[in-house]
């Protein structure tokens, strides 16, 4: 591991709470700003040769980094390093990473004899009018996710961070769902046509359309069940029928069979084709909707402590 550059977001909440300070000697620190600073550091580094890309961010920084890999390193990335720097890290947590790993632990791991590596494949998603690019990331969420992730950030800026925000978050949208009226904001649908592996799902609106690639989550919830390798959906009715009930069999992950019947239904396709227009979010951002083709990219290379 000779050569080991690091993508840091100076403005992600660990890094403003402590700073880092600068890295050891012979490893390349950038901290750019935007997609296009981002993009032309990423470039340079695959001119250069990278064994180990580090990315010292959260779950933000992790998706604008990975969603340009294809587009510098083509599909060859490097080993790649994940500190958990942000608000939530919800890879960090899949993959197992200490909230305390930083980046000389990092450098320890890389060096060691036999260092540990996991594999996970991001969630690729593109627009059929191909005229933006295509982003990869590892949560991908419609509807009620769109309105979680909303309120989570309004969670940060009154100081609520990690897991607490993504439990107060969950626990407030719970509430509402459950006491709302069925024209009620956290109850009510979005337009979304949704397509698996080419079969046409039922039509009609949906409370919520949630992909991932991850295997573990905050908590221990498990809404698409057991923990497993691929592509995992749910797919929600809207509004929620007897959400009271459902709720902790979903999130438990549950197989009930009348879970199905009432609307709640786990899939596991390989190809998603997701209509309506209907915003997303991905990986804690919103994006605007379109016609959208969602799989898996080529696997990434992790390393953990």
């Amino acid at each position: 591991m000779r050569r080991i550059g690091v993508v840091r977001n100076p403005r992600s909440h660990g890094n403003r709470v402590h700073p880092p300070g600068p890295p050891p000697e012979g490893v390349r620190l950038v901290e750019p700003l935007g997609r296009d600073a981002l993009r032309a550091e990423l470039e340079t580094f695959a001119r250069e040769g990278l064994d180990l890309l580090v990315i010292d961010g959260g779950d933000g920084t992790v998706r604008d980094v990975i969603s340009l890999l294809p587009h510098t390193f083509g599909e060859a990335p490097p080993l790649l390093a994940v500190l958990p720097s942000g608000k939530t890290n919800v890879l960090a947590i899949d993959l197992g990473t200490s909230a305390a790993w930083g980046l000389e632990q990092a450098l320890a791991a890389a060096r060691g004899e036999e260092p540990r590596i996991k594999s996970r494949p991001p969630l690729r998603i593109s627009w059929a009018d191909g005229r933006r690019p295509c982003l990869q990331g590892f949560f991908f969420g419609v509807g009620a996710p769109v309105k979680a992730t909303s309120l989570a950030q309004k969670a940060h800026k009154v100081g609520v961070f990690h897991n607490f925000a993504v439990g107060l978050t969950i626990f407030t949208a719970t509430l509402g769902a459950l006491f709302g009226g069925a024209r009620d904001e956290w109850r009510e649908g979005v337009p979304a046509r949704l397509v698996l592996d080419g079969q046409e799902q039922p039509p009609g609106e949906r409370f919520a359309v949630v992909a991932t690639a991850l295997k573990r989550l905050p908590f221990g919830l498990k809404p698409f069940g057991d923990p497993r390798e691929g592509l995992k959906l749910l797919d929600v009715d809207a509004p929620p029928r007897r959400l009271w009930k459902a709720m902790p069999l979903v999130l438990s992950g549950k197989a009930e069979p009348r879970l199905e019947g009432l609307g709640y239904r786990r899939r596991d396709p390989s190809v998603v084709e997701l209509g309506g227009g209907a915003p997303f979010v991905l990986d804690g951002e919103t994006f605007e909707g379109g016609d959208l083709t969602i799989g898996l990219g080529p696997s990434l290379r992790f390393l953990v402590g």
